[in-house]
């Protein structure tokens, strides 16, 4: 199965390779969670705010299907 990524806001760093935004193909097997994409992606879980599944903010316990594309935020700060 394969899962289309994107990472932002420095979170590409964890990642050799991945770029700001730009869609990266992630093979991963049947039963893969958020969770366990983040291991894969060697992003600490601390780090991931905010994890979008088509669009929709889900859990890190979601599984995930073939073709799904995932966005992951940091927390961000501001005023």
């Amino acid at each position: 199965m394969r899962v289309e990524v994107k990472v932002f806001c420095g979170l590409e760093r964890c990642i050799p390779g991945a770029e700001f935004g730009k869609p990266m193909l992630v093979e991963i097997s049947e039963g893969f969670n958020g969770r366990m994409l983040l291991e894969k992606l060697s992003i600490p879980e601390k780090m991931a705010f905010s994890f979008l599944v088509n669009s929709v903010h889900k859990s890190l316990d979601e599984t995930l299907s073939d073709g799904d594309r995932i966005s992951i935020f940091p927390p961000v700060g501001g005023g």
